[in-house]
């Protein structure tokens, strides 16, 4: 099969290019490192793309903007795709306030050019847009909550598997971020239910993994995992650090996609995170490292939270598990934990 993924070079992108790889699909890459230009050298992905192209045999990058139409158009009429695997983005929050048309541009503009490019010149093939929780903007802090000694948790007994796919992501604050993502979101279902593509739209929680190169401003556990390990300080922005996410790992987001393509449903949208049994709060991720690699976090704390920040939020994962059966969380917390510590000593080794 012919497989593109566009932001090859990053956590999601990566982790697909290598699978697909590996199961002896032709694989090309679509990847700028946007991620330098976003966050300056800490997020440089040039050395995962160094890495993807020693690993694989089939692999070919491209340093190809989503956000170049005429490009994108030329690049899929030269070639016909089995899959596209859309991971490419403007990620953070709080860097979309800074660079309002560059956001926009990447998340919806940049996801239109690849819709209407498969829609146009390889119609049959599945498309899996790796969207966000984000799009719910901060409705779920409307949820009722019970404050904790280290985390906030669900107060009711009907809001205990988290956050389901019927949360609205209208009247609310998103961010700049939260919009952009939205637009493409919508943008993606529409391809599949208006047109009858084979697209499926991944709401994803707190996507983590040894390839992550997280900064400040995103990749929450990932960074945190490097300030344990480098020795860094750390901060916590609001909620008493007892803000709550689920962590999932690359290859269970692989899995899910895979999960998908082998019975697509035309403009289906689906939660896809750790869920409750990988629900950690920031505290409770400091003491965890600890517990687990000895690696301290020396941290101090601002009150003042990030715009739009989710207080408690845990993927409700029961309508993708209904759907694909045989899909499961294959990555415990401690397991994605201990591997991403082991990534980054040998990093700093290097």
């Amino acid at each position: 099969m012919n497989i593109l993924v566009t932001g090859s070079s990053g956590l999601i992108g990566s982790e697909a290019v290598e699978f697909y790889d590996r199961t002896g699909n032709t694989v090309h890459g679509l990847d700028n490192n946007m991620r330098k230009e976003f966050f300056g050298p800490q997020g440089d992905t040039t050395w995962n793309l160094k890495r993807l192209q020693q690993a694989t045999r089939h692999f070919t990058h491209h340093d190809l903007d989503i956000r170049d139409r005429s490009s994108v158009m030329g690049f899929f009429r030269e070639h016909r795709f089995d899959k596209v695997i859309h991971c490419a983005a403007q990620p953070s929050h709080d860097r979309a306030a800074a660079i309002p048309f560059d956001d926009f541009d990447v998340n919806a503009v940049g996801t239109l050019n690849l819709l209407e490019a498969t829609r146009q010149c390889s119609p049959d093939a599945v498309f899996i847009h790796m969207s966000t929780n984000k799009v719910y903007g901060d409705a779920p802090n409307e949820v009722p909550l019970v404050e904790k000694e280290k985390r906030y948790d669900y107060a009711r007994p009907e809001d205990y598997h988290g956050i389901s796919e019927e949360c609205r992501i209208d009247r609310c604050l998103h961010s700049l971020f939260g919009a952009s993502k939205t637009a493409g979101d919508v943008l993606a279902q529409e391809y599949g239910r208006y047109f009858g593509m084979k697209v499926g739209v991944f709401r994803g929680g707190c996507l983590t993994g040894p390839s992550h190169s997280g900064v400040e401003l995103h990749g929450f556990l990932s960074y945190l995992v490097h300030v344990a390990v480098v020795g860094k300080p750390y901060t916590i922005f609001g909620y008493k650090g007892k803000q709550v996410r689920d962590q999932i790992h690359s290859h269970d987001v692989i899995m899910a996609f895979e999960a998908f393509a082998r019975n697509p449903r035309p403009g289906e949208v689906y939660n896809l995170g750790g869920g409750r049994d990988n629900g950690t709060s920031v505290l409770e991720s400091i003491d965890l490292i600890r517990e687990l690699t000895g690696h301290s976090v020396t941290w101090t704390y601002q009150e003042r939270n990030r715009i739009g920040d989710h207080i408690c939020y845990m993927s409700d994962l029961r309508k993708l598990r209904s759907h694909f059966p045989d899909w499961s969380l294959t990555r415990s917390l401690p397991d994605i934990i201990r591997e991403m510590v082991k990534a980054e000593e040998a990093r700093q080794k290097d």
